[in-house]
């Protein structure tokens, strides 16, 4: 691949999205071996695979910063029927190799393992304790292609090259990652059924805006960690991650996840909507009427504020004409707080802007609760001047790839049984 006239973000986007070894080459070739951080003892992780938030970077305001570089690998088990104990042990040989080579920080490496209704359907039952249903579309409007492979695993780095280089050590095509040897692969186990790359935090998307679904006259704001031009995460607006975890039963300690792929079309949201109008769509029609955000939102700290708003989103949407996308959402909270975690990245995949959304929650049925919210049927109808509502951001996204995942506890994450008991 050739790097001439392409930033160093365009260029590390690139082949991260390309991949391969000759990707990880041309990688190495321009930046070099960045300084990581090395690993540590496996047994010294915390138990839930999903328990990033002390190991993450924080913003001024204390909001967690996720890595900037992401990989999801959707992956089919190789052998016919139940799990044999040799391939467990080569998946968590395979899993430990990359803790002891990398930190479990934003500079090193981290991941997920997690696994589908399809993987535990070779046990004739879904997994012990947990509602884990197949996926579905959720709205009238929506007409996704269902993800039915057996894993998911989700590799995030601040460093394209990490990502790259724990990919192909996974897929058998390296011995050794951070000068730590790999004791084993994913090989004849795990094949890849499908790949999926992103990327988020400030400078990215306006660096790869040249896709379809973005107009070439009105550019990302260069400020932005989301093609949509605004924070899209803050600390307060969040599920925590105790909140999201399994709390009893043999899965205890692990949690559930969704992935969707959201393809944007963004024309009309930078082209010919306003300023104000972005605001009051994203988050609420009150927060443009005050002023209240500012660029692309630091000011709002770790809280967008938009439960205020949340209130009398009905009558308020029918009179002014408009509800906003987090306004809506924040009508499903639990104790005063959303009921998912999301870690959603964009995508240049096929060459659209696009949004890997994927959040973890406690049962897949806060996220589908959740969505319904956000679908805001009940804001759609006529508003009282004989308008239809502007019912959020829906109008610029179109679903398309929706799954459903266990995410076990770290230790039952190599392809666990239905029922560990």
């Amino acid at each position: 691949m050739s790097d001439r006239g392409i930033s160093r973000r365009e260029f590390g986007k690139s082949a991260v999205a390309i991949g391969g070894t000759a990707a990880l080459a041309a990688c190495l070739d321009r930046f070099g071996s960045p300084d990581i951080p090395e690993g540590t003892d496996p047994a010294s992780l915390p138990a839930r695979q999903h328990e990033w938030k002390g190991y993450l970077a924080d913003d001024d305001a204390g909001n967690s910063q996720l890595s900037r570089h992401h990989v999801v690998l959707l992956l089919n088990y190789d052998r016919d029927g139940t799990p044999a104990d040799g391939d467990r042990q080569q998946v968590t040989d395979a899993l430990h190799s990359l803790e002891r080579a990398y930190g479990w920080e934003n500079d090193g490496l981290m991941f997920t393992l997690g696994y589908s209704p399809a993987y535990f359907e070779r046990f004739e039952a879904g997994p012990a304790g947990v509602d884990l249903p197949e996926p579905t579309a959720l709205a009238p409007f929506e007409d996704p292609a269902l993800d039915t492979p057996d894993a998911l695993l989700h590799l995030a780095s601040d460093h394209e090259q990490v990502v790259l280089a724990a990919e192909e050590a996974l897929k058998g095509n390296r011995e050794s990652v951070n000068d730590q040897e790999m004791a084993a692969s994913f090989s004849g186990v795990f094949s890849v059924a499908d790949r999926r790359t992103g990327f988020v935090g400030a400078g990215l998307p306006a660096e790869n805006q040249d896709v379809d679904g973005i107009p070439d006259s009105e550019p990302v704001p260069e400020e932005s960690p989301l093609y949509m031009g605004y924070k899209g995460r803050f600390d307060g607006n969040q599920a925590t991650e105790d909140m999201v975890t399994i709390a009893e039963g043999p899965f205890a300690g692990g949690t559930t996840q969704h992935l969707s792929y959201i393809r944007l079309q963004l024309q009309q949201w930078y082209e010919q909507d306003s300023e104000d109008q972005r605001v009051s769509k994203m988050f609420c029609p009150a927060h443009a009427e005050d002023g209240k955000v500012e660029g692309v939102g630091e000011n709002l700290g770790d809280e967008s504020g938009v439960g205020d708003c949340a209130d009398d989103v009905v009558d308020q949407s029918r009179r002014d004409g408009v509800a906003g996308h987090a306004q809506k959402m924040a009508r499903e909270r639990e104790d005063g707080r959303p009921v998912i975690l999301r870690r959603d990245f964009d995508s240049t995949d096929g060459g659209q802007a696009g949004l890997h959304f994927l959040s973890i929650q406690r049962s897949i049925d806060d996220f589908v609760a959740t969505k319904s919210a956000m679908n805001g049927t009940d804001v759609a109808d006529e508003s009282a001047v004989g308008q239809r509502v502007n019912n959020g951001i829906l109008q610029y996204m179109r679903v398309e790839r929706r799954g459903n995942y266990l995410l076990p506890p770290r230790d039952l994450r190599a392809l666990p049984p239905a029922d560990p008991a």
